[in-house]
């Protein structure tokens, strides 16, 4: 990167000339000037520069040899050095014999404060492109492509190390600034120390981590996943935790899945905010069909499999039939144990069971039939 621009020069002629009561002249590696306490000469070509960068050595001018340079005052021209590259020169106006001490001194400084910018600007360089490569992973389907696995080799990233995707989100009533302030501070804990986290936002209210999978280090293991999402909530302050959902989705084996991993983590998150808004913490393991038949909900085949279970919502006005099937599914078609938790004789229930085939079409006896009411029930999520 090795970069000096007109801000960091500014920075520097500022710093340096704290140190001393001269003029100080930032010059890029064409020899133009970026920074000077003279302001007008902002942007001019300083010949003496020119000279320390094609010389490769410190140029100094005195009075009598200005005037074989063109706009050039006397003073001391020192290469700048970032990584064994010249990346500019540092002028200082006055009599050399006068400002020889301060020459290596100054030199130093700059060079401190360009690798400083430098070591900043690579890191902030490196934590967009990693947040950009997440947003990337999790957004595509299908194996890795090589442009990918070379992102991710630059990075220091294995895509082969297995991974499931977690999603903390701020509750929608949130001011989108307060939420995204809340967030980086949760990040920052996800970060210190890493574990192997990868992090980014992927909105202003939304962060993706994948995380690794194999918390034990040979198999995966959702409880222990678990405690480590109990652990997060208890490092964080107690009003973040009543602001915040994390969502846990499915491990897939395969690296590539990530995209799949994100679609789970998003879905159990709505299904479980809607079932148990108190809770903070959701977990794929515990919607796991509602999750699976989430996307046939609006398919031709989901709606089809909901025609019988909604035909006996229609006609079950006081939903005594709707509380019968819910206790005869729990119970595995054990009648007794039915009848004895709804509190009616096993003839009563007879006579329910069949007003539920005859207004469903599904036959009780079978497993297919039971299986469509009880997909039908879950898929609406009804108690």
């Amino acid at each position: 990167m090795y970069f000096l621009d007109g801000y960091l020069a500014r920075q520097i002629v500022k710093r340096t000339m704290k140190i001393i009561g001269h003029n100080i002249n930032v010059m890029n590696n064409h020899g133009v000037i970026l920074g000077s306490g003279e302001p007008h000469r902002i942007g001019a070509v300083h010949e003496g520069a020119l000279l320390a960068i094609s010389q490769k050595r410190t140029v100094e001018i005195s009075t009598h040899s200005t005037g074989t340079l063109q706009g050039v005052k006397p003073g001391i021209n020192l290469p700048l050095h970032y990584k064994g590259k010249i990346i500019g020169v540092i002028g200082i106006t006055g009599e050399p014999e006068k400002l020889r001490s301060y020459g290596e001194l100054l030199k130093m400084t700059a060079e401190i404060i360009v690798e400083q910018a430098n070591t900043l600007e690579q890191a902030q360089w490196q934590y967009r492109q990693k947040e950009e490569l997440i947003i990337d992973l999790i957004k595509s389907e299908g194996a890795f492509t090589a442009h990918q696995r070379n992102w991710a080799s630059q990075l220091e990233i294995d895509l082969n190390l297995p991974r499931v995707v977690a999603v903390i989100k701020v509750q929608a009533n949130e001011e989108e600034t307060a939420a995204n302030s809340m967030l980086k501070q949760v990040m920052h804990l996800l970060e210190t120390p890493s574990r192997g986290n990868l992090v980014a936002m992927s909105s202003m209210t939304e962060l993706v981590i994948l995380k690794p999978a194999f918390l034990d280090g040979k198999t995966w293991d959702p409880n222990l996943e678990s405690e480590r999402i109990d652990q997060l909530l208890a490092r964080l302050p107690k009003e973040f935790v009543s602001r915040l959902k994390i969502s846990l989705g499915h491990y897939f084996p395969a690296p590539e899945d990530l995209n799949r991993s994100y679609q789970t983590a998003l879905e159990t998150l709505a299904i479980g905010q809607q079932m148990r808004p108190e809770q903070s913490k959701y977990l794929y393991e515990d919607y796991s069909l509602l999750v699976l038949l989430s996307a046939l909900k609006d398919s031709w085949r989901g709606k089809e499999l909901l025609c019988p279970y909604q035909a006996l919502l229609s006609a079950d006005k006081n939903g005594q039939l709707v509380k019968t099937l819910t206790a005869y599914l729990q119970h595995f078609g054990d009648l007794q144990q039915c009848a004895n938790v709804l509190f009616i004789h096993r003839n009563t229930l007879r006579y329910r069971l069949d007003r539920i085939q005859q207004i469903t079409g599904a036959n009780l006896n079978q497993l297919d039939g039971l299986l469509q009411l009880y997909i039908g029930q879950v898929m609406l999520k009804q108690p």
